[in-house]
């Protein structure tokens, strides 16, 4: 199972981006999804999470700025963030549970990271 995020770059504050996280390989479902992020010498953090059923959640921080949704016929999980801050920056990183065979275990996988500035 591979994870290719895409969709970061630089944005002025107030400005608005949307990543996009596309699964590919061979599995049976894709459980969970969460975008999370790690800043500038800080720890890896939740920014937001849907599972299959489409219920979500949010780091307090971001409620009401970002929306998560997921495209189950293409794999896929988009993150839109709006009124982005300058504390907004950092790695982002795409995350999902998926299960690779009907009675097999379920698994985490991480995409490889975009980046997301934040600055005027």
């Amino acid at each position: 199972v591979q994870l290719q995020a895409s969709g970061g770059g630089l944005v002025q504050p107030g400005g608005s981006l949307r990543l996009s996280c596309a699964a590919s390989g061979s599995f049976f479902s894709i459980n969970r999804l969460g975008w999370y992020r790690q800043p500038p010498g800080k720890q890896r953090e939740l920014v937001a999470g849907i599972t299959s059923g489409g219920s979500t959640n949010y780091a307090d921080s971001v409620q009401g700025r970002f929306t998560i949704s997921r495209d189950n016929a293409k794999n896929t999980v988009y993150l839109q963030m709006d009124s982005l801050k300058p504390e907004d920056t950092a790695v982002y990183y795409c995350n999902a549970e998926v299960r690779v065979g009907m009675y097999k275990p379920i698994y985490s996988y991480w995409g490889q990271g975009t980046q997301v500035t934040v600055s005027s």
